[in-house]
């Protein structure tokens, strides 16, 4: 276990510093810079000398060829400097990180929650009914929702349940009036504020969850120990409980390592659409600003992420299934 871990550590640095250096470069070569792209800059009220814009590129270190750039940030990243915005008034990059993660892990964390709380009964009972007409129905209706893409959904959502009805606010955290909310109610406000984005985060994954648990469940209950089981008076329940659903774990805990980048990862168009102050917007933002060291930062991130994913599913192959060893 011990070689395996020193291995898959080995790889996953390599793997991070090429990630790092293809993204630098593509970053670098992008047109504009963090100085061009910023309003303040280009405001035509503020006249500002081609020397003194290379000063401020000289001070920032962006002045120099991309792969001089691409060293000082990842000596400084070795030490966990991650620089500073400069479009943010030089505002620490993990300030920012630290700043917009609670807001994604709200959406992320309740949606995969409720994502794998409905889809395995869902994907159990769509096995134990299958062929019924309830199941094909209930089937028909996840497989359109999968299909249904999220950013569509969420127009329909904020037509429905703010113009139409005027239950849930449009977009954004929190209210004008939250600082003068009590404590139930900041938290009440937040909760209707993230009920539209927490669904269009939710539907697809529960669509997509139930339907791969029903069909690893519908392969597995073929199986001659399953027909041995009931052979025994072994419980229908109990056969897709204790039997057949800990055998669908594997392919399961591979979905499971696979999520932890989404965790912080955040989803771009959803969260421009609701105005919601996450990583996806943050990561979005920075590439418009040409904010290297946030990209960095984020990539790297999410990077990590990635790769601690894929190590953890692996790891859990042997809780699940005793077979497995990495000796």
């Amino acid at each position: 276990m011990l070689n395996y871990l020193i291995r898959r550590i080995g790889i996953a640095l390599l793997t991070l510093w090429l990630v790092t250096f293809v993204v630098y470069g593509l970053i670098r070569f992008m047109p504009g810079t963090p100085l061009t792209t910023d309003p303040a800059m280009m405001d035509p009220n503020r006249q500002i000398s081609p020397a003194e814009i290379a000063r401020l590129e000289k001070l920032y270190g962006i002045d120099k060829p991309w792969h001089v750039g691409y060293w000082k940030w990842f000596g400084n990243a070795v030490q966990l400097d991650f620089g500073s915005s400069i479009p943010r008034n030089n505002k620490p990059v993990l300030s920012l990180i630290a700043e917009r993660a609670p807001a994604t892990l709200l959406l992320s964390v309740t949606s995969l929650l409720l994502t794998y709380v409905l889809s395995i009964p869902l994907g159990l009972w769509a096995t134990a009914k299958s062929g019924t007409l309830a199941e094909r129905t209930v089937s028909t209706v996840l497989y359109g929702l999968y299909s249904l893409p999220s950013f569509v959904a969420a127009l329909y959502l904020q037509l429905l349940f703010y113009v139409k009805l005027g239950w849930l606010p449009l977009y954004g955290l929190t209210s004008d009036n939250y600082s003068q909310l009590s404590t139930a109610g900041k938290a009440w406000d937040i909760m209707l504020h993230a009920a539209m984005p927490i669904a269009c985060f939710t539907y697809a994954s529960l669509a997509y969850y139930s339907r791969f648990i029903r069909a690893n469940m519908q392969e597995v209950i073929r199986q001659d120990y399953i027909r041995t089981a009931r052979s025994k008076g072994v419980g229908r329940t109990a056969v897709l409980w204790k039997h057949a659903f800990r055998n669908t774990l594997i392919p399961l805990v591979t979905l499971l390592g696979l999520t932890l980048p989404s965790l912080l990862s955040g989803a771009v168009i959803l969260e421009q659409i609701f105005v919601w102050p996450g990583m996806g917007r943050l990561y979005f933002e920075s590439i418009q600003q040409r904010d290297y060291d946030t990209i960095m930062g984020l990539t790297l991130m999410f990077s990590v992420l990635t790769l601690a994913g894929q190590l953890l599913a692996d790891l859990l192959y042997a809780v699940v299934d005793p077979r497995v060893t990495y000796s």
